[in-house]
């Protein structure tokens, strides 16, 4: 177990965005390992709605054949930190759907390093965050393909909603790849509610609010499609963004 102890400044690319003073409570932060053998499949869910300020590293190792389906929701920390590295081998294959609701003064960040090492794997990063207030979400993701792991299929789905001018997002989708034949795809984009999107629901009977509040449900819904914990996934996410509407 490899457990850094000096406490990182803004001066770490990792951390460039972090809350270094809430962190400094949490640290160090202790790995937790998961492995998952040749062939098999697995699957975990980090579900973070509390007050209080949290850190989580999560370093995955993909055997052969083998598949892991990851869900993030952090939603309601001061400071919520959730990192994840993870290395799959051939043919192996890693889904991550994460989504963060912030408001008021909150920040919340997704840190992912995937590093596919053999052939023929696949990894799908699909991130969707909720804005609002001083709040401040960010996503850092890089995904490193290695010589020889030709047949590589990786994408970045990366999306930010502000629902207020003061909040921040901060998005870096990143990829390093050193072999041939290979598909590797990132998208990012931050914005608000599509104007039109709003009119046309409210022109159908919704009111502001509602047609508001079901835009954001389909945006963070996208995040947990095919999760074995969809539904309670989506029902405490959309508790959370309740509270911040």
């Amino acid at each position: 177990m490899n457990v850094e102890l000096t406490l990182p400044s803004r001066k770490h690319e990792d951390f460039r965005y972090s809350d270094i003073e809430a962190l400094r409570g949490l640290w160090p932060i202790l790995p937790e390992e998961i492995d998952v053998a040749d062939g098999e499949e697995a699957s975990h869910q980090i579900v973070e709605t509390g007050a209080d300020a949290v850190a989580r590293q999560l370093t995955i190792t993909l055997g052969k054949g083998a598949k892991f389906d990851l869900r993030v929701l952090t939603a309601g920390p001061a400071f919520g930190r959730i990192a994840v590295d993870v290395r799959l081998g051939e043919g192996a294959d890693f889904t991550l759907g994460a989504a963060q609701l912030a408001t008021g003064s909150e920040t919340l960040e997704i840190v992912t390093e995937v590093t596919h090492t053999a052939l023929n794997a696949t990894s799908a990063q699909i991130i969707r965050t909720v804005l609002a207030g001083h709040s401040t979400g960010t996503y850092l993701g890089r995904i490193a393909v290695e010589r020889g792991a030709e047949g590589t299929d990786a994408e970045q789905s990366v999306r930010a909603m502000l629902l207020d001018r003061t909040a921040t997002a901060n998005a870096r989708p990143e990829l390093e790849i050193y072999a041939d034949d290979v598909k590797a795809a990132h998208g990012c984009a931050v914005g608000e509610l599509d104007a039109n999107g709003l009119f046309y629901l409210m022109s159908r009977g919704l009111t502001p609010p509602q047609a508001k509040r079901l835009m954001l449900q389909a945006f963070i819904a996208e995040a947990f499609t095919g999760a074995a914990g969809e539904e309670a996934l989506s029902e405490a996410a959309i508790a959370r963004l309740e509270a911040i509407l």
